[in-house]
């Protein structure tokens, strides 16, 4: 029989002694044993370790914090997308939202819904595998994000091992849940900063955003982040199996060991949902943390899952904002602003205020209607409020306050950066420079230029981008093509080795299809599908720059909008000069035969749509995607009725879900090549 050494025993031991002992002062609120006991019993622990160092596992509690700083984070792919919410800024947006879904479900009667508080902190992933945690992300842009794990560990409400006890021991939970600073704590860190002469945090969430970012995670244990769980995964397999509703996953949150916040509720009804959004309006502000607003679900996993998601939007859930925060301030002047788009915004530059935590002085006046709405003058009063409470905007003025001397605002009608007359189209509010060698958005147009569905262009990342403008290297995209070797070893971390396959990957830009090369031009409402649709009609520049809008107009899936876009960007001068200088520099501005008579010969995928979800073993989803369009066949991202295939890989999530419960069929990346090549 083998003999368990006493100290393995003892080890085990103790990290159940205080992962019990966090559990219950952490989440629960009900300590079970004092301080004093806690770390004599810690301390106990980590000498044992130090002296059996083969026996320290990830899931101890004297692992939570890192002993080296991190030198960077890691981008990583969310295993399961974390989608952002739509937003309803009162009771009748909340109305209108219950109107959307129930149009998708006419027959469905009543509902059940889930009211929780919208805490105002960091989103973040957490993965655990066989109970174990191995992976906190952040938010990032939804699919991809910062691998912030060692980071994670140190938060003392965020479990290192899942307490299975009673449950169903799950080999892969994804839980998501928001990151956040307390207030008592924020206000110690920023009365600690000022101390010190540092930059004060301007807010709890940028405060725990940035804690988040940290490097050393030793610094991150002494801000003492919180944590509340609100989302279970379980990947692979169907949720209901282990909890039916948002309300059993929450319960279930608990039991595995999260702190979830107690103040959500079941609702029966919208006008109850309701009442709990108008009782936490004003209860709020004795919060020990800043919450913004209330997130209503559907309860039931089986109707959400009917539902799915828009392409930005789950359809079951909705954030129910409190109105921003208003304050007044004087206009100082109006400046106008020209993004990477174009279009010319006009900017109240106002006397600094303090507004939903941080200090304001320039507000968006969003175009010449909403100044005009306003009758807004330099030297006004106005109420500024933060929209959505991210961006600063002018909500009224206080006309009885207006010096004598207040000077009227008119929009120009050059760019005020480049010179060039600007254009405001028909049934458009927004005023915008066309001139695509105009500098204002000369960098956003680069970067435009060299991604991945357009030139592709790759080591051309944003700050390469921007040290070639700034140092006056590129004017327009096809000064891409006249750099020379010597000019890129004398950028910043730039060698010779670097500047020569940089070099080589420009050249070979030349190489992409006119389909790319129109769609890298960035014209307006012109993406890569339109791209296509275009260079089929007009295998030549030429071709498209003597075409009548009518013509154009006259292409299946191309509408008015579009087509007086494009027609008006190749009418002008700077663009015909541009498309000179990129045809002499090698580029393809016409289709080839082989471009041209692609996917002719092998239609086998003509009418049908496909959906592309999970990891596929050896293509990318890009590339899987380029197959089927080869092939004829249609790309969507979400999955309907009208899809036909789902395309799976490892790790599928909630597509694979609802094509299940329509029936949808499903293939491997092998059988879709086997598709392909019959």
């Amino acid at each position: 029989m083998i003999q368990i050494h006493p100290e393995v025993k003892r080890i085990e031991e103790l990290r159940q002694l205080l992962q019990q002992a966090s559990y219950a002062y952490y989440v629960l609120d009900a300590p079970i044993m004092e301080d004093a006991v806690y770390d004599q019993l810690y301390r106990e622990l980590h000498q044992l370790e130090i002296q059996y160092p083969e026996l320290v596992s990830p899931d101890s509690p004297t692992q939570r914090v890192g002993e080296k700083p991190a030198t960077q984070f890691n981008s990583v792919r969310h295993n399961i997308p974390l989608y952002s919410l739509e937003n309803a800024f009162n009771i009748e947006d909340l109305q209108a939202w219950e109107q959307r879904w129930r149009r998708q479900v006419p027959k469905m009667e009543s509902v059940e819904y889930v009211s929780e508080l919208k805490i105002d902190g960091s989103a973040i992933a957490l993965t655990y595998q066989n109970g174990i945690l191995v992976r906190g992300a952040t938010r990032g842009d939804g699919v991809m994000g910062e691998d912030v794990t060692q980071n994670v560990r140190t938060i003392r409400s965020i479990p290192l091992r899942l307490n299975f006890e009673g449950l169903e021991i799950l080999e892969k939970v994804e839980v998501r849940g928001e990151a956040f600073l307390p207030l008592d704590v924020f206000k110690q860190i920023n009365t600690e900063r000022q101390k010190a002469g540092e930059q004060l945090f301007a807010n709890p969430r940028n405060a725990a955003a940035g804690t988040l970012r940290q490097l050393d995670s030793r610094i991150v244990a002494k801000r003492r982040l919180d944590f509340f769980a609100y989302t279970l995964h379980i990947p692979g397999r169907d949720d209901t199996s282990i909890a039916n509703t948002q309300w059993e996953a929450l319960e279930l949150l608990r039991k595995m060991g999260f702190r979830v916040d107690l103040n959500h509720k079941l609702c029966c009804s919208l006008p109850e949902v309701a009442q709990y959004y108008q009782h936490w309006d004003t209860e709020r502000l004795n919060l020990p943390y800043m919450t913004d607003g209330v997130v209503v679900k559907l309860n039931s996993f089986k109707l959400q899952e009917q539902l799915g998601f828009t392409q930005k939007f789950p359809r079951w859930a909705v954030a129910l904002k409190y109105p921003a925060e208003e304050a007044p301030t004087r206009v100082e002047n109006i400046a106008v602003n020209v993004g990477r788009t174009g279009a010319l915004t006009p900017l109240a530059e106002m006397r600094p205020v303090q507004l939903a935590g941080t200090t304001v002085s320039r507000a968006t006046l969003h175009n010449s209607d909403r100044i005009a709405q306003l009758d807004i003058r330099i030297g006004d009063t106005v109420i500024v409020r933060k929209a959505g409470e991210i961006i600063p905007e002018v909500v009224r003025v206080l006309t009885e306050l207006r010096p004598d001397d207040a000077q009227p605002f008119v929009m120009p009608t050059h760019c005020p950066v480049c010179g060039q007359p600007v254009v405001r189209e028909l049934g458009e509010a927004v005023t915008r420079c066309v001139n695509a060698s105009c500098p204002a958005i000369l960098k956003g147009a680069i970067e435009h230029w060299v991604s991945r569905d357009a030139l592709d262009i790759k080591g051309m990342g944003e700050k390469l981008v921007h040290q070639l403008v700034d140092k006056g290297l590129v004017h327009a995209v096809a000064d891409l093509y006249d750099l020379t070797e010597a000019q890129l070893c004398g950028l910043e971390r730039m060698g010779q080795k670097s500047a020569q396959k940089l070099i080589e990957a420009i050249a070979q830009s030349k190489n992409q299809p006119w389909s790319r090369v129109l769609y890298g031009l960035g014209i307006r409402h012109v993406g890569s599908v339109n791209a296509q649709l275009l260079s089929e009609k007009f295998s030549h520049v030429d071709k498209l720059v003597a075409a009548k809008q009518s013509e154009i107009e006259g292409i299946y899936g191309i509408g008015v909008e579009i087509a007086e876009s494009v027609y008006q960007w190749f009418h002008i001068d700077a663009n015909q000069t541009l498309l000179s200088r990129l045809q002499s520099a090698g580029l393809q501005l016409a289709a080839t035969e082989e471009t041209t008579s692609v996917g002719d010969e092998n239609q086998k995928l003509i009418g049908k749509t496909f959906v592309v979800t999970g990891t596929l073993p050896t293509l990318k989803r890009d590339e899987a995607k380029a197959l089927i369009q080869k092939a004829g066949g249609k790309i969507t991202e979400s999955v309907s009725k009208k899809t036909d295939y789902l395309v799976v890989g490892e790790d599928a999530g909630s597509k694979l879900t609802k094509a299940q419960a329509l029936g949808i069929t499903q293939l491997t990346e092998a059988q879709l090549l086997e598709m392909v090549q019959e």
